[in-house]
């Protein structure tokens, strides 16, 4: 192949920052709508929808300028200005939120895949680490993203290259929507019997003051531990470390150590995303004190995996958060809440069901991992022309 230099500036035709917060407040934020793309959705390459905020139509309407298209490429404006993600048909009409920049490729002159292979090569990712501003935190700007130096041969050997590594990408999606359907599936379970209170013998159990009779109302505090993760300095982090960090947004990187030893539900406790749910996904783990581990306690120990996490995803934890500039939960408003705690035979009945669910998910996961490693590998080679294809 023949290749040359350009910037990413050379090729875009679209370069600029979502909207400030003077233009999305916090307020403007609702249950339904149209997702909006904040820094913690860019997972591994993907736009996650798993804690995505969302606004209403009238908020799309006066902020269409900031509308992602296919193709587009979304950075991290502040932090880990590395990582970022590539926009599918799924996300078209989607917001690029406060804190990402959105890169729009200039078809003409070159193909949005190709270019964000490039912009994912190890080399890539460390020039906009060293030239990101900030002592504390990086921090990326337009000016910056636009002098990105990027590899470029033709139209045509760009295609040949997006061609064999779509390949990767292709099964990564595959999995990614059997995991989104098996989620969905459990969810529905969860609601149906939980929420909806048409569990196995509904019919004839009693309804006492909106509560079945046998279930109870606890306070939360007495029926989870819910503790801070450690706290653990990002430059200890190390880039072939047996087992993965999960911070406030999930894997941050990974580490020699471990301090959980399951699968766990997590709360995040600081930052934009505090009060989201997630859990982890890796037998065993690292997790920072951005946020809380969640654990039944001992009479609890029915409650596992799939109903503990479904049962605290259903808290209000965002209405408790406190602060503005940075906000944060705490042990103290958690505790303020309570849960409603089912009969032990109908939480075993649903783990019995969602148990293979999430047992199917975690498989999923090692796959998709197993395909990045597998893409990865060969990624630097194609895109620096090592190898023709």
């Amino acid at each position: 192949m023949s290749w040359g230099k350009v910037t990413l500036g050379n090729i875009s035709s679209i370069i600029q920052t979502g909207p400030f917060g003077s233009q999305l407040h916090q307020s403007d934020y609702s249950e339904e709508g149209t997702p909006v793309v904040m820094p913690k959705d860019l997972v591994n390459g993907y736009i996650s929808e798993a804690s995505i905020a969302r606004v209403s139509e009238d908020h799309v309407n006066r902020l269409s300028r900031h509308k992602i298209e296919v193709g587009d490429i979304l950075y991290s404006r502040r932090g880990d200005v590395g990582r970022c993600a590539f926009a599918t048909e799924l996300e078209q009409g989607w917001l690029c939120g406060t804190g990402c920049l959105r890169v729009t490729i200039d078809k003409s002159k070159a193909i949005p895949k190709f270019v964000f292979y490039q912009l994912q090569k190890a080399e890539t990712v460390g020039w906009v680490e060293k030239h990101a501003v900030g002592a504390t935190m990086l921090n990326l700007n337009t000016s910056i993203l636009s002098s990105v130096p990027i590899d470029m041969p033709s139209l045509a050997e760009q295609q040949t290259v997006v061609d064999v590594l779509s390949a990767y990408d292709d099964l990564t999606e595959n999995n990614q929507k059997q995991i989104k359907l098996l989620e969905e599936a459990a969810q529905r379970l969860y609601k149906e019997w939980f929420v909806d209170l048409r569990f196995p013998g509904h019919e004839t159990t009693p309804i006492i003051d909106g509560i079945p009779q046998g279930w109870e109302e606890r306070n939360i505090d007495d029926v989870f531990s819910v503790q801070y993760g450690k706290m653990l300095p990002t430059s200890l982090l190390v880039p072939n470390g047996e087992y993965p960090v999960y911070g406030a947004n999930g894997v941050i990187g990974y580490y020699t150590k471990a301090n959980c030893f399951d699968y766990v539900t997590l709360i995040t406790s600081r930052g934009n995303g505090s009060g989201d749910v997630l859990r982890t996904h890796h037998k065993a783990s690292f997790v920072t004190n951005n946020s809380f581990v969640v654990l039944p306690k001992e009479t609890y120990g029915h409650f596992e995996l799939p109903f503990a996490y479904h049962l605290i995803k259903t808290l209000d934890f965002k209405s408790i958060c406190t602060g503005s500039a940075q906000p944060q939960l705490t042990n103290k408003s958690i505790s303020m809440l309570n849960v409603i705690v089912p009969t032990p035979a109908v939480v075993k009945a649903f783990c019995n069901i969602a148990n293979p669910m999430f047992a199917k998910i975690e498989l999923l996961y090692k796959q998709i991992q197993a395909t990045a490693e597998a893409r990865d590998r060969l990624l630097p080679k194609l895109m620096n022309g090592e190898i023709e294809v």
